[in-house]
């Protein structure tokens, strides 16, 4: 199963991005983002080290919920 990570930039540099998320920071590739305007707290889909698409703040948040959930309901053993 893949799982992306939604993430927000907070830094950009070339086609390397430092992106945040619940705490947590990584360094991202824009590579495949290449053809797409990127900015300073654009929310992304980060799949294995890769932004692969922009995504709202709404989406981004969405998706967050979805996954605490899933961890709750892991650890709850539902």
């Amino acid at each position: 199963m893949c799982l992306g990570i939604p993430m927000q930039i907070v830094e950009i540099d070339g086609f390397n991005a430092r992106c945040a998320s619940k705490g947590v920071t990584r360094e991202v590739s824009l590579f495949l983002m290449q053809g797409e305007t990127i900015a300073i707290g654009d929310f992304v889909m980060v799949h294995v080290g890769y932004a692969i698409q922009i995504m709202s703040e709404q989406e981004a948040r969405s998706a967050w919920e979805l996954h605490d959930e899933m961890l709750a309901s892991e650890a709850s053993g539902a």
